[in-house]
């Protein structure tokens, strides 16, 4: 006896305040971090992760323009780790880009590579190389 033809409007009323709520939820500003764990690379002095802070503020694009941050981008050092903060949808894998790039730039890529570590964090890391070739001649 609930289900009439009237039960429609009140249906509609619901559905209307469910989509309200969804975009109430959407205008609110997510603020990202991302970190660049450069450690191994830094504490050899091969790569120096203010350098790289540089280059990330340089390279990185805000609106199809670089050069382009304000404050919606900040780039942070704190020791041998690089931070990124964004208040703007901002991808993980663009940062591995650019990492990658930097690297190739320093000619670095040949012993460096890019490894995610955690969910907002890379870690730059030699490549493994197994020298168990050598005892398996004897």
């Amino acid at each position: 006896a609930v289900v009439s033809t009237q039960s429609g409007h009140y249906g509609r009323d619901i559905t209307n305040n469910l989509r309200m709520t969804g975009k109430s939820k959407k205008a609110k500003k997510v603020q990202k971090k991302f970190v660049l764990d450069c450690t191994h690379p830094a504490e050899d002095k091969i790569l120096d992760p203010s350098d790289f802070a540089t280059y990330l503020n340089e390279k990185i694009k805000v609106a199809g323009k670089t050069g382009n941050l304000g404050t919606n981008v900040i780039i942070q050092k704190e020791g041998f780790k690089v931070n990124i903060l964004s208040d703007i949808p901002f991808s993980k894998r663009y940062l591995k880009y650019l990492t990658k790039k930097y690297l190739k730039k320093q000619n670095l890529r040949d012993w460096l590579r890019v490894v995610a570590s955690s969910p907002s964090t890379y870690e730059l890391r030699y490549f493994q190389i197994n020298q168990d070739d050598d005892d398996a001649e004897d």
